[in-house]
């Protein structure tokens, strides 16, 4: 991975849900037969994203070193793959709503969600790790999940802490998350990757568009709403970190951090 262009992109699918070991295999099948740096995965791809209550998500909630994962660390080791899923992770009693990228060193790093959206409230708890950045040989990414894209600070944050490129794990189901995630990526000059299911599920109709945006903006690609797709392509990463807009303008120097209110 010593190097500027990275190949990188998303697996758009349809989450059985509850069924943890069908959805694993199906992630272990499509990290085995593509070819990539780093491939995204939507929110909760090992469980569904509905539930009644608590103790029927607990059932099928694990821990980041369980051995359930073990394939898939392998995977990505003999393949020297990065991956990025969702996933509900467990904590003694707590339950998050939580994404884990596991590297190409075999290495397994969970964020847990910031930002619970509606009925997740009842059945999550609100995450405490943070949003930080990995380093991947000479380039840094960051993790946000779905419902994050609605506050600017989480993928500030992540650009401020040196992302250039952000791994957004999603169930979307409003229809202007992924306009949304152009500015996020303008705004710190950034490229991000949403990953988006499709289907429905207890009453949500999910909207696809998974997509991969530039650092400038510009939709690399976006893919349709209904059906499945895998979408990888190179990008260069170095140009995530040039935040300069003109000669006289740079990104982060003209920030005025006196003057915002947090």
């Amino acid at each position: 991975m010593d190097r500027c262009q990275y190949r990188v992109g998303f697996s758009q699918i349809k989450i059985n849900h509850k069924d943890v070991e069908k959805n694993i295999e199906k992630i272990e099948k499509i990290t085995k037969e593509n070819s990539f740096d780093i491939l995204v995965f939507p929110e909760l791809s090992t469980t569904g994203y509905y539930f009644d209550n608590r103790k029927d998500l607990k059932k099928i909630s694990f821990q980041k070193d369980d051995e359930i994962f073990d394939t898939l660390e392998k995977l990505c080791k003999d393949g020297f793959k990065n991956i990025v899923f969702g996933f509900s992770e467990k904590d003694g009693e707590k339950i998050y709503n939580s994404s884990m990228m596991i590297t190409f060193e075999g290495k397994r790093f969970v964020y847990r969600k910031t930002h619970l959206f509606f009925k997740e409230k009842n059945l999550f708890d609100s995450g405490d790790t943070g949003f930080f950045v990995v380093k991947l040989k000479n380039i840094k990414v960051g993790m946000m999940i779905c419902f994050d894209w609605f506050f600017p600070e989480s993928a500030r944050t992540l650009a401020l802490k040196g992302a250039q490129l952000i791994l957004h794990p999603s169930n979307l189901v409003m229809p202007y998350c992924q306009d949304a995630m152009i500015t996020r990526s303008i705004e710190n000059r950034v490229f991000s990757i949403t990953s988006n299911r499709i289907g429905r599920e207890g009453g949500y109709n999910f909207t696809g568009k998974s997509q991969i945006v530039s650092f400038d903006g510009k939709i690399i690609h976006r893919a349709k709403s209904l059906t499945e797709e895998v979408f990888i392509t190179d990008i260069d990463l170095e140009k995530a970190k040039n935040k300069k807009i003109n000669e006289m303008n740079d990104l982060f120097k003209d920030r005025r951090g006196e003057y915002y209110v947090c």
